[in-house]
């Protein structure tokens, strides 16, 4: 079993305080604003929520972001662009435990979205119960619009979420939903003024907090069971069909003087 105190700072992108009840706050960032999506947190993130899974003293999880993002930014042109084979095949490795090492967390974990969330929105949407600030756009903005397939889980997250024609046309379109749109879809499913929102999700926390462990961890095994089949039957190959397309492309043009 990981013990807190081994693993609670080595992330750079994600910061872990954890309180008497065995509540962990977990607040994504990027050098302590907003997070700015990228390798780094491609590469951490499945570690670390191996690490949080690992740890029965976590026994409720609040996940959020840090000033007025949730995460961004849209991805810069170069992404249009064939990318080296050796940072594909990271891509799709790291992409593999992503998803599958968040779902094998036990403990119940609660989204406070506290804006725009356009780069892997998948993930805080993959919580139990998931609270939007009213300012918490939902995009996917790294993929089919900026030149990637969309394999990495999002083609299996959102077709589960939404229904398939509506996540089809959400993927394909890169459309922005606001707050509201997503509380409408069922998304998400508690809107917020911003000042509200950490309020409530430690309302539910604590809530949660009062059953014991075993009932939390079985119902969320219970409760996401299909998730995680999904992902451990489909996202090997989706991922590499998304790496094929993007080896397919144009190789960036040489900037430079030889």
């Amino acid at each position: 079993m990981r013990k807190f105190d081994a693993y609670k700072d080595r992330y750079q992108t994600l910061k872990m305080e954890r309180d008497a009840e065995g509540i962990l706050l977990l607040t994504c960032h990027t050098d302590g604003g907003p997070l700015r999506w990228g390798a780094l947190p491609h590469e951490e993130w499945p570690e670390a929520f191996h690490d949080i899974a690992m740890d029965r003293e976590n026994r409720v999880i609040i996940l959020t972001g840090t000033g007025d993002e949730f995460s961004g930014p849209r991805p810069p042109a170069a992404t249009r662009y064939a990318r080296p084979v050796a940072d594909m095949d990271r891509i799709v490795f790291d992409g593999r435990h992503l998803l599958a090492n968040l779902l094998e967390i036990q403990a119940p974990i609660i989204a406070a979205i506290n804006g725009p969330a356009i780069r892997h929105s998948e993930i805080p949407l993959l919580s139990d119960i998931v609270l939007a600030s009213e300012t918490a756009d939902i995009e996917d903005a790294g993929h089919f619009d900026s030149g990637l397939v969309p394999g990495d889980g999002v083609n299996l997250i959102y077709p589960l979420l939404m229904g398939m024609n509506r996540a089809r046309y959400f993927l394909f379109t890169s459309q922005r939903l606001t707050a509201q749109d997503a509380l409408d879809l069922g998304l998400v499913n508690e809107v917020l003024p911003q000042d509200d929102l950490m309020a409530r999700a430690w309302f539910w926390a604590r809530k949660l907090a009062k059953h014991n462990d075993m009932h939390l961890r079985n119902t969320r095994q219970i409760l996401t069971l299909e998730l995680r089949r999904k992902v451990q039957e489909h996202l090997g190959y989706t991922l590499t069909l998304e790496a094929m397309a993007n080896l397919g492309r144009d190789k960036a043009p040489q900037t430079g003087t030889a």
